[in-house]
């Protein structure tokens, strides 16, 4: 397992399933839910969507404002978190963990390449 971060603030915690495909769970950082205050609403996408790189696949409002939630790599979405749906608070209290969106099955696992480890994503929110 691997954590991966974007630079609009998802990250991305990879597993490998025993069929040698790589699936993974997404969510928000710390960051972007401390930017965004009190978590009122999500969006989540629909299970079996496909999205490309960079393609909205959610949004996450507050009491502060609205922001979209961006897929980190080419994936297909495999479950979404009702919990979170029902709750929009776990985005807050626990972003890292049951705070989470959606799982994916990534389609070119190779973007991985392109994402940020915990040092780098640490890097870009404190020169931010």
């Amino acid at each position: 397992m691997s954590l991966k971060f974007t630079p609009e603030h998802e990250w991305l915690q990879t597993s490998e399933d025993g069929s040698g495909s790589t699936s993974a769970t997404v969510g928000i950082t710390v960051h972007a839910q401390d930017a965004l205050g009190d978590v009122v609403f999500v969006e989540l996408p629909a299970i079996g969507a496909v999205f490309a790189q960079g393609e909205v696949a959610g949004v996450v409002e507050s009491v502060k404002a609205a922001a979209d939630v961006y897929m980190p790599v080419d994936a297909e979405v495999t479950a979404v978190n009702e919990a979170l749906r029902d709750d929009p608070s776990l985005a807050n209290s626990d972003p890292l963990g049951n705070g989470w969106f959606f799982k994916i099955t990534l389609k070119n696992p190779a973007q991985l390449e392109q994402l940020m480890d915990a040092s780098a994503y640490e890097t870009l929110t404190h020169s931010a």
